[in-house]
């Protein structure tokens, strides 16, 4: 696998730096990992959009899912697409309600409802597996402040997590159980006066790579005002393996 990082910024877009957004790359099957503010921009660097063959959205906060709307206007209104997208339509898995969240940002009115199954085919997110190309996708629940889950790819051996937004819960820890690779939101440093269940430090983040057993941590959705290298420092002094900061544009093996 190989993961392309689109964007990686937390919550809010820094200069130059999109929210959260990864390309992930399976053999050969492309998966759009969330589609925050910037993204889609950086996705036409890298690959035609028309040749992504799947999106996951890990919950519905504009900094993880903003750029969807030109995603379905590139798709609606591109003039010469390679394949009909109204009968090749994109998968989409992603929280409850979806489908229907996201129509509402290309509604002309409330009086005038939208829809976006004429060229996305959307599937609600719930814990468990399936698989999605020649890659094996296990979901598990994360504990943020909206209906929000993490991702663990396996493919050829291979494993790759992504927590999206969480606080530290059981169930990352087991998802990301002897993973390769954990790549994990670490919006800031460990320090007090911060909400429940909205994100982790860097601490914390390495404290769910060590009770997991995983074998590299990458880190990611570092806010925009947060000291960067200190929260790779705060890592480090818990995490004995390796341990990155996420970088715009980088492209990681796993």
């Amino acid at each position: 696998m190989k993961i392309t990082v689109l964007g990686c910024s937390g919550s809010v877009p820094g200069p130059d730096l999109p929210t959260s957004g990864y390309l992930v790359d399976a053999d050969g099957f492309r998966m759009v990992v969330d589609l925050g503010a910037g993204t889609f921009g950086k996705l036409q660097t890298h690959c035609s959009p028309f040749d992504v063959d799947a999106v996951l959205l890990s919950h519905l906060h504009l900094d993880h899912c903003a750029d969807f709307a030109a995603l379905t206007t590139f798709r609606r209104h591109h003039p010469r697409p390679p394949y009909d997208p109204r009968e090749r339509k994109l998968p989409v898995h992603a929280p409850s309600g979806a489908s229907v969240r996201l129509a509402n940002a290309h509604a002309a009115s409330r009086s005038e409802p939208e829809s976006l199954e004429d060229v996305f085919e959307f599937s609600a997110l719930r814990p468990g597996t399936f698989q999605l190309g020649p890659c094996t996708v296990t979901v598990a629940q994360m504990r943020h402040i909206c209906e929000a889950y993490g991702f663990r790819f396996e493919v050829g051996g291979r494993s790759l997590v992504f927590s999206g937004d969480t606080a530290v819960c059981p169930e990352l820890v087991e998802l990301a159980r002897g993973a390769d690779v954990l790549m994990a939101d670490t919006a800031w440093q460990d320090r007090g006066g911060r909400p429940d269940n909205l994100h982790m430090s860097g601490v914390e983040a390495a404290g769910v790579a060590v009770e997991a057993g995983v074998g590299r941590l990458l880190l990611t959705h570092v806010l925009p005002w947060s000291d960067r290298l200190g929260v790779l420092a705060d890592a480090e002094r818990v995490f004995p393996g390796r341990a990155l900061l996420v970088e715009q544009d980088a492209v990681y093996e796993v």
